[in-house]
């Protein structure tokens, strides 16, 4: 468990000029208003404090303004009974951003100023302990006075007995309904007492009648049922092409998704173009899987001119609306759960980091060094948390085998040779050296996806082994196949398979590794490598990749029986 010191780092802040004053203004209103109602401390005392001054400093308008942001949470009875006694403005705002339980309500109510109670009798979802012990105070229902009453006529004021004159009264509240019934006494009271009951009844009889229409009236039913497919919904993508904001309906299905890429929204989202009729595929669940026609434009931002993303919706075209929905095979169940589940996990990550992106570069105003500071630290977390995300949701589509890896055509050894030579330039890790390029090793794959595989593997060994030790790679032809044989680290070649290629230990400071640990990163790997038609199999103290040559038809290198005493023992499962 980590302590929590964030109501020490929002006092260390200094509070120069209005900007940051506001700032930590908001932050010590968060921070308290989640604590605990039995917090006590030095600390608490002095945030408290701190809030009184910077209270001070800025306008009543101002922090009522703060008050009413969404988001802030005000769950500390204390925090609420000093912010209801400061200017009526600012208490407003206090009183109806609170969340406080009924019983917390009931303890708070006697403390707080008579216009502060007359405020929170307006609220409409307070417990039936706060309703009772306002109405006992004299706070009546706000909404019964919507019925107007009918005009008493004035009574005339008795004949003094004496002409002395009165002293003068002081000023008294004004009288409430529920004061004049404890004046039974006289004939004033009973007509009060009258047009009160009748009040309350014509109140009484217009909720009914509109709780008895509300119920006639049948609820529109837009949610689709599970299972069936959705024939369109409208979207908002963000800048780099991801849909950020879709129909409540959907979104929990398609937020996270690429609209560029590879994909035929590319160009679009490149050149900031409309999408007209562009065809795109989704993946996932079975209500929102299939082709889809999509007509967006672009946005940008009215004050800066800058590109900020599309607004459009998804189609169904009319063959595929008119089929039945697709059937998702019972293989791929498995799969299809897991990539919904980080679909879903994207869309507070994203946000997350752009939120840090926005105080690290300072996009709303002047931020202090040290919460920038901290911001850059949780964008750094969150783009490594989606790359973590990327690699479940690209191994995932690898095993179920919904994914082929684009076939073309590179040099593996040219491709090695320079991914070497940069890793080769990091004093801290081992000694890298390639043997057996100088002649050409094209396999037949793309040359983007052949880097990839290589830097996963290269990353994965070299952040494992020692500083200087040597792990050398050779290259080596075996038919028509490529191999690239890789020397473990010693620390993994005296761990069994089951350790090896299942075992959780972080690598030490590669980042290309991946934040799963080395044994997923060598499964990931593996699985890119049967994609292209080629394997990963241990071999005692080595790794062996075979990927298939431009003129070897793409099969399962580990069934090839040619040499197979040179061959690996273990493949990767």
């Amino acid at each position: 468990m980590r302590y929590d010191d964030r109501l020490a780092t929002a006092l260390r802040l200094t509070p120069v000029g209005q900007g940051v004053a506001r700032i930590q203004f908001r932050q010590l209103l968060d921070l308290l208003g989640t604590l605990p109602a039995e917090e006590q401390g030095e600390m608490v005392d002095l945030a408290y404090l701190r809030l009184g001054e910077l209270g001070g400093r800025i306008p009543a308008a101002d922090r009522a303004a703060i008050l009413r942001q969404p988001g802030l949470r005000l769950r500390a009875p204390r925090l609420v009974a000093a912010l209801a006694g400061a200017e009526p403005v600012v208490s407003l705002s206090a009183l109806h951003a609170a969340q406080l339980s009924d019983e917390q309500w009931v303890d708070l109510i006697p403390a707080l100023p008579l216009a502060s109670r007359g405020t929170l009798g307006m609220r409409r979802d307070l417990g039936p302990g706060a309703r009772a012990l306002l109405a006992r105070l004299g706070i009546g229902d706000p909404a019964l006075s919507s019925t107007p009453a009918p005009k008493e006529p004035e009574p005339k004021a008795p004949e003094p007995v004496a002409q002395t004159p009165a002293p003068p009264a002081p000023e008294a509240p004004v009288r409430t309904p529920r004061a004049s019934a404890y004046q039974a006494s006289s004939p004033l009271a009973e007509d009060t007492i009258g047009a009160l009951v009748r009040r309350i009844e014509a109140f009484r009889q217009a909720r009914e009648n509109n709780m008895a229409a509300e119920a006639a009236r049948p609820a529109p039913s837009k949610k689709a049922k599970p299972g069936q497919p959705i024939q369109s919904f409208d979207f908002a993508s963000d800048g780099e092409g991801r849909i950020v904001w879709a129909e409540a309906r959907v979104a929990p299905m398609v937020v996270g998704y690429g609209l560029g890429g590879n994909g035929p929204g590319a160009n679009a989202v490149r050149l900031h173009q409309p999408f007209r009729a562009v065809m795109i595929t989704l993946a996932g669940a079975p209500a929102i899987a299939g082709e889809w026609q999509v007509d967006a434009v672009p946005r940008f931002d009215p004050l800066g001119g800058r590109y900020i993303g599309h607004l459009g919706r998804f189609r169904r075209p009319a063959a595929v609306a008119a089929s039945p929905a697709p059937t998702v095979p019972a293989q791929d169940s498995e799969t299809d759960r897991l990539r919904q589940l980080l679909h879903e996990l994207r869309t507070p990550v994203n946000a997350i980091q752009g939120f840090a992106e926005v105080i690290q570069q300072q996009l709303f105003g002047p931020t202090p060094h040290e919460y920038r500071a901290l911001a850059a630290v949780v964008a750094a977390d969150s783009a490594l948390m989606l790359a973590g995300f990327e690699e479940l949701d690209r191994y995932a589509r690898l095993e179920s085998g919904s994914l082929a890896l684009a076939r073309g055509e590179c040099d593996l050894a040219a491709a090695l040779d320079v991914l070497v030579s940069r890793l080769a330039s990091d004093e801290r890790g081992p000694a890298l050296r390639l043997e057996g390029h100088e002649r050409p090793c094209p396999v037949a794959l793309d040359g983007t996806e052949a880097e990839r595989l290589c830097w996963r593997l290269l990353a994965t060994l070299a952040g494992n082994g020692k500083a200087g030790e040597a792990l050398p790679i050779r290259m080596a032809h075996r038919g028509d196949a490529v191999l690239a044989c890789f020397t473990l680290p010693a620390t993994l070649a005296g761990l069994n398979d089951e350790e090896l290629f299942h075992g959780a230990a972080p690598a030490t400071h590669q980042p290309g590794a991946g934040m799963f640990g080395t044994g997923f990163a060598l499964r990931l790997a593996a699985a890119e490598a049967r994609a292209a038609g080629g394997s990963i199999m241990r071999e005692h103290e080595q790794l062996l990749l075979t990927l298939p040559g431009l003129t070897l038809p793409i099969v399962n290198l580990s069934q090839v029986p040619e040499n197979r005493s040179e061959a690996c023992e273990t493949p990767v499962a």
